[in-house]
């Protein structure tokens, strides 16, 4: 599907990589509360520094753990337009439940590299990428629960940054479009970085930011890959310390 027509202001999307995991219910109940007014407080946010929005789309990749619960490890929309899908949005995270989980690493790494090959809008050149990533615990590393499908390097096999307006789904079944890296290295190319090939974000465009403990993979990911903010949260215990007006500003300060 073609890119809608642009708009005046910055074309932001957004990926919020949300662990629903049992402990998890703290941040999850302040996004249940948030979602009806995300939109609008992110854009009153941004109006502040003089930055406009003029499109925005949002998607979730909800995740708890392959290894304990691997019919139900990944839940998704695709991407929403805001504020026109604001219901659809609200509907989908009123859905979530915080539970499952099994040992306490959680498959954090599959939820960010599916949203790494989102399918980003190319509409504007005032566009900003934006991974948003929750958790309270380490991540298994890659191959080790990861479903056995992975992304082909062929530059003609990257997804295009078109714009989607499909509804949301809560289908847990993986579609057959659903790659993997085989390691953490693999998902580092597909970031971006300097002498390396299998680029598939927009590298001025992209943004990453990580809340969650000082475990690995985590404080790692912090140290290596460019344009990414680390906030560090205390492990086990559902991001409670971390507000949304918080999680909000950090997004519109790293646009």
């Amino acid at each position: 599907m073609p890119d809608a027509p642009a708009t005046d202001g910055w074309a932001v999307d957004i990926v919020l990589c949300v662990d629903v995991t049992g402990s998890m219910a703290p941040v999850l109940n302040q996004v249940k509360e948030g979602a009806l007014s995300f939109h609008g407080r992110l854009k009153t946010v941004m109006d502040r520094r003089g930055m406009a929005i003029g499109r925005m789309r949002l998607r979730v990749i909800a995740f708890r753990d392959f290894g304990a619960d691997r019919d139900r490890a990944i839940e998704r929309t695709a991407f929403l337009d805001l504020p026109e899908q604001d219901a659809e949005f609200a509907e989908f995270i009123a859905g979530l439940r915080a539970t499952g989980g099994g040992d306490v690493p959680e498959s954090g790494l599959e939820a960010l590299a599916l949203a790494v090959r989102s399918p980003w809008s190319a509409e504007s050149d005032d566009r900003r990428h934006i991974v948003v990533l929750f958790t309270d615990a380490p991540a298994h590393p890659l191959g080790k629960h990861t479903p056995r499908r992975r992304a082909a390097k062929s530059r003609s096999d990257r997804p295009p940054w078109w714009s989607s307006r499909r509804k949301a789904t809560t289908s847990t079944s993986p579609p057959a479009d659903d790659v993997y890296p085989r390691t953490l290295d693999e998902l580092h190319d597909q970031w971006g970085r300097e002498g390396r090939d299998g680029a598939v974000m927009d590298q001025s465009a992209k943004r990453l930011l990580i809340f969650a403990p000082e475990q690995k993979p985590w404080r790692d990911i912090a140290e290596t890959w460019d344009k990414t903010l680390f906030v560090p949260s205390i492990a086990g215990t559902g991001l409670k310390e971390i507000a949304l007006d918080e999680v909000i500003s950090t997004i519109a300060r790293n646009l």
